[in-house]
């Protein structure tokens, strides 16, 4: 069995506290300020969001789970469709209720167990829905590679910037080792930049104008603007709040067996699903993306062995820093949106690829009709952009209502596959402690 480098509780020594922070930094760093990039918020709102988010989380669970939490990827297509209606700030209203429900999730799992919410949320629906969030994004993603924004039209010198993105991630990822190997996003984004700045796509005006001290533009109640309700938003994103508290289900069992403790029983998923809420609840304060656990940064954990709170605390301090920098801020809006277009073929192929790889760990047959019959209509309603007009303005639509179509038909249709309980999933674990001891 290996060893841990750093426990979870152990503070390092400075030097190495550092440069371990810094680490954790930019594996979550290009996803991070990927989702804003994509959804018109802001980047540098994202970064202090994402790090006040992981404070909070770490102070929920007690200091006892190693976990960062960045944007959430789920949310990209539901906050372009909130800021259609009711702009950034329409977003950030929606982000709250989504905060809400882990908060209520997480008082229910505290008073009847975590059970109920594996039955509602089994790999057979889960792992569809997932695959919606990346094959929903695709578009968006050709679009950002072939065309120049300026007129929407093809452009073969963004088509190659994008190409160029891509092909240079790609080999980051598998052919890079050590530390450059847990940063592929983010060498692939700065190569393809650097190549964009030789095809003329980058101007560095902003950059020139930009303090180097300077705040993010906060979007906060109140202050900015004054929140009202609306209905359509809650219903675009609400339901989303299911499917990422499934991914979440997910990260802390892969984290649990990474450290080789059971966090799901200690400090509980209820701490852990109320840090996810807490942290999405401050990003709707402010302006930022919903947050959530990301597993870039489990990957860094498990790599490393290096499993301090402290580390991932430092992280969390340096992003809320560089949200502050303005000539950083600056630089990541003149990022083409080629280069952008190029990391995303990857990631929201990777996206969907995890959904089916949540179907193959978990062993579900789809050759069983009623696995088959659920999976099938959850790609088909998500990724088609079915949608019910429930009032004039109240629409519930793609990826919201292929969730509770596919909840709803894994409640009703017979035949459900056992699903395991907490205890029963690290049961090797525990045998092999009790015959390591």
């Amino acid at each position: 069995m290996k060893q841990q480098t750093v426990g979870i509780n152990e503070v390092p020594r400075l030097d190495k506290w550092l440069i371990l922070s810094v680490q954790h930094l930019f594996a979550m760093f290009g996803a991070t300020i990927l989702v804003p990039l994509l959804t018109g918020l802001s980047p540098a709102v994202a970064l202090v969001s994402s790090g006040l988010g992981t404070l909070a989380y770490i102070v929920v669970t007690k200091g006892k789970i190693p976990a960062y939490l960045g944007s959430s990827f789920a949310f990209i297509m539901p906050i372009i469709a909130a800021i259609t209606i009711g702009g950034p700030e329409g977003a950030m209203i929606g982000s709250f209720f989504a905060g809400l429900v882990y908060g209520v999730v997480a008082l229910i799992i505290r008073a009847t167990g975590v059970q109920w919410l594996m039955k509602l949320l089994p790999p057979i629906v889960v792992g569809p829905v997932i695959m919606v969030i990346g094959l929903g994004l695709a578009g968006v993603a050709i679009d950002m590679a072939m065309n120049d924004p300026a007129t929407e039209a093809y452009s073969g010198v963004h088509l190659s910037v994008a190409m160029f993105t891509l092909v240079l991630t790609i080999i980051a990822s598998i052919f890079f080792r050590g530390f450059f190997g847990l940063i592929p996003i983010l060498i692939g984004i700065a190569g393809g930049y650097t190549f964009a700045v030789f095809q003329g796509l980058v101007d560095f005006t902003a950059v020139r104008e930009a303090s180097w001290i300077q705040a993010p533009d906060f979007i906060v109640p109140f202050v900015t603007y004054s929140p009202s309700f609306s209905w359509e938003i809650f219903f675009i994103m609400v339901p989303i709040a299911l499917v990422t508290l499934s991914e979440h289900i997910g990260d802390q069992m892969v984290l649990s067996k990474v450290a080789e403790r059971n966090f799901i029983e200690k400090p509980g998923l209820h701490r852990s699903v109320l840090g996810d809420g807490v942290a999405t609840l401050i990003s709707s304060f402010i302006g930022g993306p919903p947050n959530t656990t990301y597993g870039e940064n489990i990957g860094v954990v498990a790599l490393t062995r290096v499993f301090s709170v402290f580390v991932i605390g430092g992280a969390a301090v340096l992003a809320v820093m560089f949200g502050f920098i303005g000539k950083v801020s600056a630089v990541i809006t003149t990022i083409p949106t080629a280069v952008m277009g190029g990391v995303s073929i990857l990631l929201f192929g990777i996206i969907a690829s995890n959904g089916l790889r949540m179907l193959i760990d978990n062993q579900v047959d789809i050759g069983k009709k009623r696995n088959l019959i659920i999976s099938s209509v959850i790609l088909v309603v998500g990724i088609g952009g079915a949608f019910i007009q429930v009032t004039d303005v109240v629409e519930i639509a793609g990826m919201a209502l292929a969730t509770i179509i596919g909840i709803a038909l894994n409640l009703i249709l017979p035949g459900r596959d056992q699903v395991k309980t907490s205890e029963e999933m690290f049961k090797d674990m525990s045998e092999k402690k009790d015959n390591a001891a």
